[in-house]
C-alpha cells in the first residue's frame, strides 16, 4: 500500500514541500498556508496534478541543483527572484511559456535597467539549464530579449575617499571600507571572511574552492600591511564567526552595509547643502504635511501627532532627500572598481589585476575597465612606455 504523502519542511530552503506521484511541490514558508496547498493538491483529480513539467517544480529543481553547485550568494540571488515568479504562474506549464509572460512579470516591478536584467536573466537561465538537463526538448524563451546592465563606473578619487570615512561613524563599517579600498576584495568575501581564512604566514585570506565564487578554485585576496593589520586585530576580537561586525558585534550584510552607505551619502549632502546655504523651505514643508499619516503608536496606543511633531516629521524627510540628491551614492563595489582602476592605471599588467581580483577570465578585466582606453593621459603614458622598452 502507497504511503500518504505528508508535506516536510526543509531548513536550507525556509519551505515547506510535499512529493505527490513522484512530483515535488514547495508549498511556501508558512505552514498553515502550506498545508492548505497540499489538501488543494490532495483533492485535484490525478490526471490534474502537478506534473514536473509546471515552472514551479522546474524551478525547484534548479534551485535544488543550484544549492548544490552554486556558492550561498549565488543560490540566493536565483532563489529570490524564482520564487517570486513561481508565485506569480503557480499552474504555467512550461510548454506554454512564452516570453510575455516573463515580460509582464518584470514590468509591475518598478526597476532599473539593471535589475530588470537580473530579473529577466534568472528565468531564462532555469529553463536554459532544464533543457541542458534534458528536462525539457526545447527553450521556449530562448529569444526573449535581456538588455544590457548600467555601467558601473563610479571611481572613488582619494578626496572622496576620505570624505567617505569622516563621514562613517561606526568604526566596524570603517574597517570595512578600508579592508575593501586597500585589497579590492569582493563585498560577499570580506563580509564572509572569518579567522579560519586567514593564512598568517603568506597575508591572505583562503577561500576554499566549496566557498569560492563558482566554485572552480580556491579564492586568495592579498593584504597589504594595512588590511593585514585590521584583519589581525579582528581576529584577534572574533576568533570564530565573521570578522567584520558592527558596534552592535553583528556581523555586516549586504543589506545593513546599504543602508550604512545611505546614511553616508545623506551626511555628505546635508555637508554639501550647508557649504551652498541651501534649506528646506517652510512652503515645501506645508505642501508635504498633508501627505504624511497624522497618527502614530504610543504606549500600545493610537495617538494624533503634533502639529509640531509632523513639521519635524516633513523637515527631516524632505532634508534628506534633498540631501541625497546633490551627493553620490557610494558602495564596496565602487571601492573594488576603484582599487582596479587604480592598479590599472599604476601600470601593473591586466593579468596580474585579474588573478588579484579573482577574475577565473582575465577577458572580463577588459570588458569592465575598457574606459581607461578613452583617458588620453592614462593612453599615452602608456604609448610612452611602449616606445621606450
Amino acid at each position: 500500500m502507497a504511503r500518504r504523502p505528508k508535506p516536510w519542511f526543509r531548513k536550507e530552503r525556509q519551505a515547506w514541500f510535499v512529493t505527490i506521484n513522484g512530483a515535488q511541490h514547495n508549498l511556501g514558508p508558512d505552514k498553515n498556508q502550506a498545508y492548505d496547498r497540499f489538501h488543494e493538491l490532495m483533492r485535484q483529480p490525478t490526471q490534474r496534478r502537478v506534473s514536473s513539467q509546471l515552472m514551479p517544480a522546474i524551478i525547484d529543481e534548479f534551485l535544488d541543483w543550484s544549492l548544490r553547485n552554486r556558492a550561498a550568494p549565488t543560490y540566493e540571488w536565483y532563489r529570490y527572484r524564482l520564487e517570486r515568479f513561481a508565485q506569480m504562474y503557480p499552474n504555467l506549464r512550461i510548454a506554454d511559456l512564452r516570453p510575455f509572460h516573463v515580460e509582464r512579470w518584470v514590468a509591475q516591478y518598478d526597476f532599473s535597467r539593471t535589475s530588470r536584467r537580473n530579473y529577466l536573466r534568472s528565468v531564462k537561465r532555469c529553463v536554459r539549464w532544464a533543457k541542458l538537463q534534458g528536462i525539457v526538448d526545447s527553450d521556449p524563451i530562448a529569444e526573449l530579449e535581456v538588455p544590457s546592465a548600467d555601467r558601473k563606473e563610479v571611481v572613488v578619487s582619494e578626496d572622496e575617499y576620505t570624505q567617505i570615512l569622516t563621514s562613517i561613524r561606526d568604526a566596524g563599517l570603517k574597517d570595512l571600507v578600508e579592508v575593501t579600498w586597500q585589497t579590492g576584495c569582493r563585498p560577499q568575501e570580506s563580509l564572509r571572511v572569518e579567522a579560519r581564512h586567514v593564512d598568517v604566514k603568506r597575508q591572505r585570506w583562503v577561500f576554499p574552492t566549496t566557498e569560492s565564487k563558482g566554485r572552480k578554485q580556491p579564492r586568495i585576496v592579498y593584504l597589504n600591511d594595512s588590511a593585514f593589520e585590521i584583519t589581525m586585530r579582528l581576529v584577534q576580537r572574533n576568533p570564530t564567526g565573521r570578522l567584520f561586525r558592527n558596534s552592535k558585534d553583528e556581523p555586516w550584510t549586504k543589506d545593513s552595509v546599504g543602508c550604512a552607505f545611505t546614511r553616508i551619502m545623506i551626511r555628505m549632502g546635508k555637508l554639501e547643502l550647508k557649504r551652498q546655504g541651501i534649506a528646506v523651505s517652510d512652503h515645501d514643508i506645508d505642501a508635504m504635511i498633508p501627505t504624511l499619516k497624522r497618527t502614530k503608536r504610543s504606549q500600545g496606543r493610537v495617538v494624533n501627532k503634533t502639529e509640531s511633531e509632523l513639521r519635524s516629521e516633513a523637515r527631516i524627510k524632505l532634508a534628506n532627500k534633498l540631501a541625497a540628491s546633490v551627493a553620490p551614492r557610494y558602495s564596496l563595489y565602487a571601492l573594488r572598481h576603484t582599487w582596479a582602476t587604480r592598479a590599472l592605471e599604476s601600470g601593473l599588467d591586466g593579468l596580474t589585476v585579474a588573478i588579484l581580483m579573482g577574475h577565473s577570465d582575465p577577458s572580463t578585466l577588459a570588458k569592465v575597465y575598457q574606459h581607461l582606453t578613452h583617458d588620453p593621459q592614462h593612453m599615452l603614458s602608456l604609448a610612452k612606455r611602449a616606445a621606450a622598452s
